[in-house]
């Protein structure tokens, strides 16, 4: 059995922020997170998007699922940086301020 990996936040807020890879193929993520009403959502296939408001004021980012062309497959959903469990299947090693119900 594998030991489990962990990433820092800001490690994958970093990688979070990259929109496009060298060769001009968006960038896409697994992520799994907690809503503010504690439901856990898992994306298995995403990639960065914007949202309508300062999400550095509101520590929130932007997640759109896509499918394996990288087609949108659903809408924006908003992501609270404290609420992200797992990225690209490592863990996140931070508390994360909304429990899972």
């Amino acid at each position: 059995m594998e030991p489990i990996q962990f990433i820092n936040r800001n490690l994958a807020l970093k990688k979070f922020e990259l929109k496009d890879a060298p060769k001009g193929k968006q960038v896409t993520f697994s992520i799994k997170f907690v809503k503010k009403n504690g439901d856990l959502v898992f994306i298995p296939r995403a990639i960065a998007a914007g949202l309508r408001f300062n999400i550095r004021d509101n520590c929130m980012r932007g997640v759109l699922p896509v499918d394996a062309d990288n087609n949108a497959s659903g809408q924006v959903t908003p992501v609270h940086i404290d609420g992200i469990i797992e990225w690209n299947a490592k863990k996140s090693n931070c508390n994360g301020r909304y429990p899972i119900q």
